[in-house]
């Protein structure tokens, strides 16, 4: 089992940019692919990136690829999400996710594991 916690979330001015953490506990950890998705008020929860347990696969949505980077570091039991040029359309609560089939999947019903997620708010 995974337990999954997200930190770094706060309110940023547009252009601005953050670097959002998931810290992982459980031995098993490097051998999870993981997922950030983030889920703005009123609309249904969205797939941002994916990594795989090594960390040399990486897969993006289209619209933020370009202006995020998943990586993480199996030595920590940690997963980042730095996020540049940050957009008022960008605010939402930010949430990783481990998945034990360790695909890199955009699916969010194909992961396991989910933290209680960070809210990211970006002012105009």
């Amino acid at each position: 089992q995974v337990h999954l916690v997200e930190s770094g979330g706060r309110l940023v001015q547009a252009g601005g940019s953050l670097r959002l953490s998931c810290a992982a506990s459980g031995r098993t950890f490097s051998s999870y692919a993981m997922g950030w998705f983030r889920q703005a008020l009123g609309k249904e929860r969205e797939f941002l990136a994916a990594i795989n347990w090594s960390g040399e696969g990486t897969f993006y949505a289209g619209s933020v690829e370009g202006r995020f980077t998943i990586s993480r570091d199996n030595a920590k039991n940690m997963v980042y999400l730095r996020m540049n040029d940050l957009k008022p359309e960008d605010t939402a609560v930010y949430y990783c996710a481990a998945e034990k089939a360790s695909l890199g999947v955009s699916d969010p019903d194909k992961y396991d594991y989910w933290g209680q997620g960070t809210q990211v708010t970006v002012s105009s």
